[in-house]
């Protein structure tokens, strides 16, 4: 197993945590340039009614905090699924050095899905990585989804 495989392995633990408590299978964790993860975050929108609290955004304020610093820039973010437009302004405004994600996100992603965030000339562009553990990532989503689905004809 790969390094990325490792960290997105936590994230998977971290997402379903996230689905146990009826949120969005999502986890996300940054890892720092040592290698020790410094943030760690699952999807919490419904839990604390707020619309920005996605796993990537609670990963990355936790290693803001955990190093006292907002800049992320020897930082890798792990996420199971594709970034929104809002998720990836954070990976921008942080300064992350790389992002690695595992699903797509075709309703959502702001990465690849529905636009490529990075192509524009912002003042930072991550090194990005994706499709690892797709698979395993995906079918937290899925499943998840079904469940609600199959409970809303309950």
């Amino acid at each position: 197993m790969t390094a990325d495989e490792e960290y997105m392995t936590v994230c998977i633990e971290l997402a379903k945590k996230a689905a146990k408590i009826g949120e969005c299978p999502v986890g996300a964790v940054v890892v720092n340039k040592d290698g020790d993860v410094i943030g760690r975050g699952y999807n919490m929108r419904e839990t604390l009614q707020s619309p920005t609290a996605h796993a990537e955004i609670l990963a990355i304020e936790q290693a803001a905090k955990a190093l006292g610093s907002w800049r992320l820039t020897d930082c890798t973010l792990y996420v199971t699924l594709e970034p929104c437009p809002m998720c990836a302004g954070a990976v921008i405004n942080s300064r992350l050095k790389r992002l690695v994600y595992g699903a797509f996100d075709e309703k959502g992603g702001a990465c690849a899905s529905l636009m490529e965030i990075f192509d524009y000339p912002f003042n930072h562009r991550p090194m990005v990585r994706s499709r690892v553990l797709t698979d395993d990532c995906a079918k937290l989503l899925t499943d998840f989804f079904k469940g609600l689905r199959s409970s809303d004809d309950a």
